[in-house]
């Protein structure tokens, strides 16, 4: 058993007297943080799945548009995080902001004749 006494008197002593239990709590705490992050997303990460929850029921999840069908514009998620999958929302700028990517949706235009 380690006694938090010896511990911040150890620690104090190798500092110059200048840890006390509130700062070895804090960086306790934030070396946990840390961790939990680190866990989470490197578990995600090696999972593999991009897909968080569309249609996961399926084997693949395939979206079919005849584009004689547009009226203009269409505009399409890639980033899987639309509620209104498979169109855009805008899901993608939380999900970039996040996590440093730069995905964005696919935009699909019909001619004019």
């Amino acid at each position: 058993n380690v006694d938090i006494e010896d511990l911040s008197s150890g620690i104090n002593a190798e500092y110059g007297g200048k840890m006390d239990l509130q700062t070895i709590a804090m960086c306790a705490s934030s070396a946990l943080f840390g961790a939990v992050l680190t866990y989470l997303v490197t578990s995600r990460a090696k999972s593999g799945a991009i897909n968080p929850s569309i249609e996961k029921e399926k084997e693949k999840v395939c979206t079919n548009v005849d584009i004689e069908d547009l009226t203009g514009k269409a505009v399409y998620c890639r980033c899987w995080k639309s509620a209104k999958f498979p169109y855009c929302d805008g899901a993608h700028n939380l999900h970039n902001k996040m996590t440093g990517d730069n995905v964005g949706p696919l935009i699909v235009n019909k001619k004019s004749e």
